[in-house]
């Protein structure tokens, strides 16, 4: 099989709302009218991100699911990606297991896939993904004003805690493991909070590296600090179990891949979230305030400081 038969057998797909998609040296986009072009680049590295016995559905689903939580986090509607694809073999048994598992979740957002590229090399997965959104209501990191209040959607730390489990780290039961798994494997991307959060959200991010590391983002951006109030952080059944634990303690905070949405939003705004939470049938939770200063502050429900070891995943540090 060529590189090319590749593309032609197991990504090539109709695109009705490119002007040009897949087959000539680049595609051909054109945003409607009034909305500017929302871009994110993310890669995944064979035993970086994923391990290399990982299932290639789901690794599909994830590697398109990382980019689509870019696009939730400002806020745009997601059109358009390409895909580069670096490979040992041309392992037809894993791409038509892959295809299947990005497909599905293109198929569920609206993405088009419009080109990209493939190559001999060790396993490396590249998606760059286009969305719309009018400019003055995307929403940004900067925003985050003084007095906002800072949710997370969904809850954190079943992805970190299934990771350390595969690494050894801890040993969660096969229940256990079998009720957290889907947040590692199968994230599902936000991008319909992200629209409602249009107008009313100061400022949005995406918690992929770890709550503080993400929200000191936001915080680095804004020129603003945070108290949190651990007590307030929403996690599973599973996470109660170990919230004591060291582990569980540093996965809430974090341990990243959670592909999650946290945001900033004025007080008055409250009911407004919660009207949405209802409607998407989505937690959102308020985990604190916004104040002046720099950097984010934890403390339990008593009002002690917690200490934080670890601020998140840094691929260099």
């Amino acid at each position: 099989m060529t590189e090319f038969d590749l593309i032609r057998r197991y990504f090539t797909r109709a695109t009705p709302g490119a002007f040009l998609g897949i087959g000539d040296d680049a595609a051909l986009l054109v945003a409607s009218k009034g909305k500017a072009l929302a871009v994110s680049s993310d890669m995944l590295v064979c035993g970086t991100h994923f391990f290399p016995d990982a299932d290639p559905f789901m690794l599909g689903h994830k590697t398109l699911a990382v980019n689509l939580s870019d696009m939730a986090a400002m806020g745009a509607t997601p059109r358009w990606a390409t895909l580069a694809i670096a490979m040992p073999v041309a392992d037809e048994a894993w791409l038509e297991r892959f295809s299947a598992g990005f497909f599905a979740l293109a198929q569920q957002f609206c993405v088009e896939l419009v080109g990209g590229d493939t190559t001999r090399g060790p396993l490396n997965l590249c998606v760059t993904i286009f969305g719309e959104v009018p400019a003055q209501l995307a929403v940004r990191r900067n925003g985050a004003q003084i007095g906002d209040e800072v949710w997370v959607s969904g809850t954190l730390g079943n992805a970190a805690m299934v990771l350390a489990h595969l690494k050894g780290s801890i040993v969660l039961s096969t229940e256990e493991f079998a009720a957290c798994s889907p947040a590692l494997h199968q994230p599902q991307p936000r991008v319909a909070l992200g629209l409602a959060l249009r107008g009313i959200a100061n400022s949005a991010i995406d918690i992929s590296d770890g709550l503080l590391a993400d929200l000191g983002h936001i915080l680095e951006a804004s020129q603003v600090a945070a108290e949190i109030d651990f007590s307030l952080l929403p996690s599973s059944s599973v996470m109660h179990t170990y919230v004591q634990h060291p582990l569980g303690k540093q996965s809430i905070l974090s341990g990243g891949d959670d592909y999650e949405l946290c945001f900033t939003a004025p007080v008055l705004r409250h009911a407004d979230i919660i009207n949405i939470s209802t409607r998407l049938e989505l937690p959102l939770t308020c985990i604190g305030k916004i104040v002046a200063g720099s950097g984010c502050i934890v403390h339990d429900a008593s009002g002690n400081q917690i200490d934080v070891e670890a601020c998140g995943y840094d691929h260099f540090r």
